[in-house]
C-alpha cells in the first residue's frame, strides 16, 4: 500500500462503468466529478465510444489515469482492478457492493479483492462504498447529491448515508472538510491508513468520523497515539447497546461487553470519543481552530445570572474548574463592576452591563494567569450591543491566546456576532452546558498532547510451563479450567497460597496438616461458577474437620448440579481478608481489540456493584497503576478510615503479568482471579477461572 496523497488529489479520474442514463450511480458519480472536479475525468464504459462529450474506454487499463472508480456488477469488479494495477493505477474505489457484507459468496469474492490489491500494490476504498470527496480539488466522486464546503477536518465514515446527511446538514451550518471517505467494508484501507495519512496533511487540523466498528483494535491504538500527538482525533462510535451481548461464562466476560472495550481502547489511544453528532461536531469545531489552555480553570463572564449558575453546575459535571482568582483580579473587579454585581467567579456583571463594562471585565479575567480559558455568556439586553461584543471578544481572545467560548444567548439577533466570532474561530452556542463541553474537549486534548506512553514490561516467566497446563484442556471436554489452573498463575510470577488440589478426603486432611493454621476448602468442578451459592466454600476449616468438611462438599456439589464434572476440592491455606482488600484481575478477549483487562472491587459482589475499569493489553506499568485509582473503591485501597494501605505496587504487577499472560497465550479467551487479595504486605491470587480455545495452542 502506498502514500494516500494522490488518492484525494488525483489529476485524472476514471469512472469504470460510466453511463449517461438516469438514475444510475455510473451517471450521477461523472455528474458530480464534471461539474466541479480540476482535473480530467475519464469514461470506461466498453459499449460507448462516447459519454458526456468525452471519449469513452473500453478498459480502465487504457485511461492513464491516477485514481479509478469503480462502479459495475460485482463480478466485473476484480477484472477491472487487476486492468487497472496492470497498468499502474494505484489508487482505486470500489463502490459496488455485494461483497463481504452479502454472505459467503460475497466474503470470497472480498478475499479476491484483496488479492488482488496486495499483488499489484493498490490503495482500495472500500468496496460497499459511497465514495471519496476532496474539496482542495473539487473532487465528488460519490453519488451523493451535495459537494461538501471547504474547511480544515477530514471525515471517515462506515455509514454513506451518514455522509450524505451529514454534508447537508454542515453546509446549512458553513462547516467544511478538507477529505471525506466513505469507508465501506475496509477491505483492503481501514480507519487507522486514514488518520495516519491525515496526520501528515499539513491541510487537516482535525480528523473526525463515524464508526461501527474497528478492523484491528491493538494497531489503531498504537496508530492513533502517534497521530494524537500532533492532530486530535474524534470519533462517534455505535454500538454502546451491545455490551453483554456475547455469552459469557466468567465474571469479567459478563461484565465487559464490546462497548467497554471500545471505550478503553479509544481512552489509550488518546482518542476522543463523541456521544452525539451535534457533540462530535461540536467538539472538532473547537479543536479545530482554538488555542490550548494551559489549565482547566474557567473564567465565567456573565450578565445573567441564572444562566451563571447553570454554567458554574456545567463545569463542577465537568473535568474543569471554575477559577481561583487572584487578589489582583478582585480588586480590579470590586474598581471596575457595580456594588450589586459578584466579583467571584461566575463573575456577574449585572444585567445592566453595557459593551465597554463587558470588554474590561473579559480583559481582566483573562489577564489573570489562574484563568486558562473564559466563557462568555450574555442575554439580550437594550443595552448591549452583540456584534460589538463578538468584536471585543475576538480581540481579546488573540491578544492573550487563551480559548474562549461564546454563550450568546437569543435568536436572530445573535446571527450576526456569531458569524464574526465564527470566523475568527470561537464558537457561540446558544445552551451553556455546550459551550462547556467544548472547553473541556480542549482541555482534553492537551492532556493528550502532554501523555508519554510507557511500553509494557517484560517478566522473566516460564512460557513452556504455562503452555502445558492450558493444554490439559486437550485431554478433556472441557474448556474451561478453574483452581486446577492455579500453576498457570505461579508460572507467570503471580502468587498463590499454599495449598493443593485432592479427590480423596485422606490427602485433603495430609495437606491441611502441612499449612500453618485454619485452612479454606473449596469444591473444584469448571461447571460450578458460583461457589459460594452453593455452599462450596468452608472458611477456617480445623485438622479434625477437614475429612467431613471434603465429604459434604462433594454432596453439595453433585446434588446442586449432578451432571458437573467434579475434580475434586482444594485445600489452602487461608488468606486473612480483615487485613485485606478482595479484588478482582480478569481479562475477556474482544473480537476487535483482543485480550481486554478488567481491574475492580472483587469478591461475591463483583457482577452486582460492577466496579470495574478496563485497558486493553498489553497494559503498561503506567497504565496498570492508573487502573488502581479509577474505581470507586480507590480509596479502601490507600487505606480509608485509617486502615492500613494495601500493596498497590503488588496489585499494579499482577494487571501487568496477567495482561502479559493473556497477550503470550491468544488461546486464553477469558480468565478471572477472583479474589486477587490485597494485604499490607503484598497479594494472593486466591481463586482462578478462565477458558481456553485448544484449536489456538
Amino acid at each position: 500500500m502506498g502514500e494516500l496523497s494522490e488518492l484525494f488529489a488525483p489529476n485524472r479520474i476514471a469512472v469504470v462503468g460510466a453511463t449517461e442514463r438516469e438514475g444510475a450511480i455510473g451517471r450521477a458519480i461523472m455528474d458530480n466529478l464534471i461539474d466541479e472536479f480540476d482535473g480530467e475525468v475519464v469514461p470506461v464504459n466498453p459499449k460507448y465510444d462516447e459519454l458526456f462529450g468525452l471519449q469513452c474506454y473500453g478498459d480502465v487499463g487504457e485511461t492513464n489515469a491516477d485514481l479509478a472508480v469503480i462502479v459495475v456488477p460485482p463480478k466485473v469488479v476484480l477484472p477491472a482492478m487487476k486492468s487497472a494495477g496492470e497498468a499502474g493505477i494505484e489508487n482505486v474505489v470500489v463502490i459496488t457492493a455485494g461483497f463481504g457484507e452479502t454472505g459467503s459468496e460475497g466474503a470470497a469474492r472480498e478475499q479476491e479483492l484483496r488479492d488482488i490489491a496486495e499483488e499489484y500494490d493498490l490503495n482500495v476504498v472500500g468496496p460497499n462504498s459511497l465514495g471519496i470527496m476532496n474539496t482542495d480539488v473539487g473532487m465528488n466522486a460519490t453519488f451523493g447529491p451535495d459537494m461538501a464546503l471547504d474547511g480544515n477536518m477530514s471525515f471517515m465514515s462506515q455509514s454513506g448515508a451518514f455522509i450524505t446527511a451529514v454534508i447537508d446538514w454542515a453546509n446549512d451550518e458553513d462547516i467544511g472538510f478538507k477529505d471525506i471517505v466513505s469507508l465501506g467494508n475496509k477491505a483492503v484501507l481501514d480507519e487507522a491508513d486514514f488518520i495516519e495519512a491525515w496526520n501528515d496533511d499539513p491541510d487537516t487540523e482535525v480528523i473526525i468520523g463515524y464508526l461501527e466498528g474497528i478492523s484491528a483494535g491493538r494497531e489503531f491504538i498504537d496508530s492513533a497515539r502517534d497521530v494524537t500527538k500532533d492532530t486530535p482525533i474524534v470519533l462517534v462510535k455505535s454500538g454502546k447497546t451491545d455490551a453483554g451481548a456475547q455469552a459469557a461464562s466468567s465474571h469479567t466476560g459478563t461484565i465487559a461487553g464490546s462497548d467497554a472495550a471500545y471505550e478503553a481502547g479509544l481512552e489509550q489511544a488518546g482518542v476522543i470519543r463523541a456521544d452525539s453528532v451535534q457533540h462530535l461536531f461540536d467538539t472538532a469545531r473547537v479543536l479545530g481552530d482554538q488555542p490550548l489552555p494551559e489549565n482547566k480553570d474557567v473564567a465565567v463572564i456573565t450578565n445573567a445570572g441564572g444562566p451563571g449558575v447553570m454554567t458554574t453546575d456545567a463545569i463542577g459535571e465537568s473535568d474543569l474548574k471554575m477559577a481561583d482568582f487572584t487578589d489582583e483580579t478582585l480588586e480590579a473587579f470590586s474598581e471596575s463592576l457595580p456594588a450589586e454585581g459578584n466579583i467571584y467567579n461566575p463573575v456577574d456583571i449585572v444585567g445592566d452591563a453595557d459593551n465597554a463594562r463587558f470588554k474590561e471585565a473579559l480583559d481582566v479575567a483573562l489577564a489573570d494567569d489562574n484563568v486558562g480559558m473564559a466563557l462568555v455568556l450574555t442575554c439580550p439586553t437594550a443595552v448591549l450591543d452583540y456584534n460589538q461584543l463578538a468584536a471585543d471578544t475576538v480581540e481579546l481572545q488573540q491578544e492573550y491566546d487563551k480559548p474562549i467560548a461564546a454563550c450568546f444567548m437569543g435568536g436572530e439577533r445573535v446571527d450576526a456576532a456569531s458569524d464574526v466570532m465564527k470566523d475568527a474561530g470561537i464558537p457561540n452556542y446558544f445552551d451553556p452546558s455546550r459551550a462547556v463541553d467544548g472547553l473541556e474537549a480542549l482541555s482534553e486534548y492537551a492532556d493528550i498532547r502532554q501523555r508519554e506512553y510507557d511500553a509494557p514490561t517484560e517478566f522473566d516467566v516460564d512460557r513452556e510451563r504455562a503452555r502445558d497446563i492450558l493444554e490439559t484442556v486437550k485431554e478433556r471436554d472441557e474448556t474451561r479450567l478453574g483452581v486446577e489452573a492455579m500453576e498457570l498463575l505461579d508460572a507467570y510470577g503471580i502468587e498463590t497460597p499454599t495449598g493443593d488440589i485432592v479427590d480423596d478426603p485422606a490427602d485433603a486432611l495430609d495437606v491441611a496438616e502441612r499449612i500453618d493454621g485454619d485452612v479454606v476448602m473449596k469444591i473444584v468442578s469448571p461447571d460450578i461458577l458460583h461457589k459460594s451459592d452453593i455452599g462450596g466454600v468452608k472458611v477456617g476449616v480445623e485438622n479434625e474437620e477437614v475429612y467431613d468438611a471434603y465429604e459434604d462438599l462433594i454432596t453439595r456439589a453433585k446434588n446442586y448440579q449432578p451432571d458437573a464434572n467434579i475434580l475434586g476440592v482444594q485445600v489452602q491455606e487461608m488468606v486473612n481478608l480483615d487485613d485485606g482488600v478482595e479484588t478482582i484481575v480478569g481479562m475477556n478477549r474482544d473480537p476487535q481489540f483482543g485480550p481486554l483487562m478488567m481491574f475492580g472491587l472483587g469478591g461475591i459482589f463483583v457482577e452486582i456493584l460492577e466496579d470495574t475499569t478496563f485497558r486493553v493489553a498489553p497494559v503498561s506499568e503506567a497504565e496498570a497503576e492508573d487502573m488502581t485509582k479509577e474505581i470507586d473503591a480507590a480509596p479502601m485501597l490507600r487505606g480509608a478510615r485509617g486502615n492500613d494501605p494495601v500493596d498497590i505496587g503488588g496489585i499494579t504487577e499482577t494487571i501487568q503479568r496477567l495482561s502479559q499472560l493473556v497477550t503470550d497465550f491468544p488461546a486464553i479467551l477469558e480468565l478471572d482471579i477472583n479474589p486477587l487479595v490485597a494485604l499490607p504486605d503484598g497479594v494472593k491470587a486466591v481463586d482462578v477461572r478462565l477458558t481456553v480455545d485448544p484449536d489456538e495452542l
